[in-house]
């Protein structure tokens, strides 16, 4: 039986602890509404339940995603993790829609409000465990790049945000007796709910199509440019390819064709481990080596090239829009219209 390794181990024991929160919380919030039976308050129940589902899930998402790689799974099962933020980024969605529709029901047939002050404490002791669960959950998420802690994490953290708002809406009402602002303020919370559900769903959706991770893909191409070596003449056709808290990158590396496949060899090695130090030590790099041609001369600054066929005329500093591109770096002919 293959052990699992430390970090994603501990990601393990992060979701477990965000499920018994989470199941916790759903009991209290849960009795704050049997004590009220506030709109408002049910808003955070519901809420609650699509907490318990999603760590639910979350949680079988990074034990499978922890599994080596196998015949089956060649760049392992980090995939399950978008499934699992997917299916959280829907419940959301669902929970905010339900909640609206109940809402504007009972502004037009109102409910009676009782015992406001218990469920008002029940909510208040929930909202701030609920931040503090979602605050370590998606610190640890970004530092171990775990989506589904860093989307947990948020969610548990906007359910706090959108509790403290329930919270100043039951003191209106407790204040005031206006009924009609329990499902006021469970729309208009209903309605951030679905937002954040949509955020989730849009960044998920995102990794399981392979969308290009720009910000991710500058930090790279920026550590590149500034550590460069004489014999990278260039690098181009950049992908990132994230599977769960892994990141795959493909590219292609120029270097002077007079190169032993030893010496070339070499060269990738350097670029490996410059970006797994820099960016992150459990990176998987496909580097492929292409042979410099003659355009590549007036760009290459390798001071030792006895077969050069052209000067040094400039260094091409390396962006984002030349890296990702496919083809070799070269000096651009003027536009003369």
């Amino acid at each position: 039986m293959n052990k699992m390794p430390p970090q994603q181990s501990e990601n393990v024991r992060m979701q477990l602890l965000v499920l018994v929160v989470g199941v916790l919380l759903l009991f209290a919030k849960f009795l704050a509404y049997y004590l009220t039976n506030s709109n408002a308050i049910l808003t955070d129940a519901l809420e609650s339940i699509i907490n318990v589902v999603a760590g639910g899930f979350s949680l079988y998402s990074l034990v499978l995603s922890a599994r080596p790689k196998d015949l089956n799974h060649p760049y392992g099962h980090g995939k399950i993790e978008f499934v699992a933020a997917t299916l959280e980024g829907s419940l959301i969605l669902v929970a905010g829609g339900a909640i609206i529709l109940k809402s504007f029901y009972n502004l037009f047939e109102p409910q009676v409000i009782s015992r406001l002050d218990s469920g008002i404490y029940l909510i208040a002791i929930s909202g701030i465990i609920n931040f503090i669960v979602g605050y370590v959950t998606e610190r640890r998420g970004n530092s171990a790049n775990s989506m589904v802690l860093v989307a947990g994490g948020k969610h548990l953290k906007t359910d706090a945000y959108s509790t403290a708002g329930i919270l100043i809406g039951l003191l209106l009402l407790y204040l005031t007796g206006q009924v009609w602002l329990d499902s006021a303020v469970a729309i208009l919370f209903g309605a951030f709910i679905c937002y954040t559900g949509y955020r989730i769903l849009r960044a998920s959706l995102a990794g399981i199509m392979d969308e290009a991770d720009y910000e991710l893909l500058k930090r790279i191409v920026r550590v590149l440019n500034d550590n460069r070596r004489e014999n990278w003449i260039d690098i181009h056709n950049l992908r990132v390819i994230k599977y769960g808290n892994t990141l795959h990158i493909d590219c292609h590396l120029t270097v002077p064709w007079y190169l032993t496949v030893l010496e070339a060899h070499e060269e990738v090695e350097a670029v490996g481990a410059l970006v797994r130090e820099q960016i992150d030590p459990d990176i998987e790099l496909f580097i492929h080596t292409d042979p410099c041609v003659e355009v590549s001369c007036p760009i290459c600054t390798k001071s030792d090239c006895n077969v050069r066929r052209a000067p040094l005329k400039k260094r091409v500093e390396w962006d984002l829009d030349k890296v990702i591109a496919d083809k070799k770096h070269a000096i651009q002919a003027p536009d003369n219209g």
